[in-house]
This record gives C-alpha cells, structure tokens and sequence, in this order.
C-alpha cells in the first residue's frame, strides 16, 4: 500500500522560509517522478513543482527561482524548499507520486498535506 507523509509545513512571515518533506512508503521512490502541489484556500489544487526519475525538475511560474524540488531516494523522501515567501504562498501542499498500467490509465497517489500559511 502506497503511503506519501508530508511534514514541515507552519505559519511563517513573508521573505522566510519553509522546507516541506514527503515519506514513500509501500513503493521505491527512485523509479517514479514525484511532484507537489497546492491548494489555496477556495481555489482548486495546482501543480507546485515536480522532479522526474533522473532529476529533471520543473516549476510552475510563480515559483521559480524561489522553491527547489529535490529526492533522496536513500530516504524515500522528496523535499520541497521554499524561499521568499509571499502571501500568496499559502495553502495545502500535498505531495503527489502515480503510476500508469498498460492500457494507460494513471492512478495517482496523494498524501494528507501540509498547512502552509505565510503572513503579511
């Protein structure tokens, strides 16, 4: 059974700095892309950032050049930091893995989340 736990989340002024952690259980990190994504309150969820297998990242517009996705897959772990945090930060970051079967069909797997709320 797949398991994501993330942790790290808080109440934070803006400018600081979070760094969110998700731990795999029931699967081996190292051979899925992983991602985490993020929903503000009244909004729906949205994609944050992502890392592939071999370490590609990518980052919806809005974080890029503040936040840094990175795995270790000794762990089973994938990390988010977030710098320079504004307002708009907040919400619940919940971190995401999914596999696809033969016929193409993808079943995603979601953690619990984690609160993020950065004030003014």
């Amino acid at each position: 059974q797949v398991q994501l736990v993330e942790s790290g989340g808080g109440l934070v002024q803006a400018g600081g700095s979070l760094r969110l952690s998700c731990v795999a259980s029931g699967i081996a990190i190292s051979i899925y892309d992983m991602g985490w994504y993020r929903q503000a309150p009244g909004k729906q969820r949205e994609p944050v950032a992502a890392i592939t297998r071999g370490g590609r990242t990518n980052y919806t517009d809005p974080v890029k050049g503040r936040f840094t996705i990175s795995r270790d897959n000794d762990k089973n772990t994938v990390y988010l930091q977030m710098n320079s945090l504004k307002p708009e930060d907040t919400g619940v970051y919940s971190c995401n893995t999914y596999h696809t079967d033969p016929l193409g069909r993808r079943y995603d797997y979601w953690g619990q989340g984690t609160q993020v709320a950065v004030s003014s």
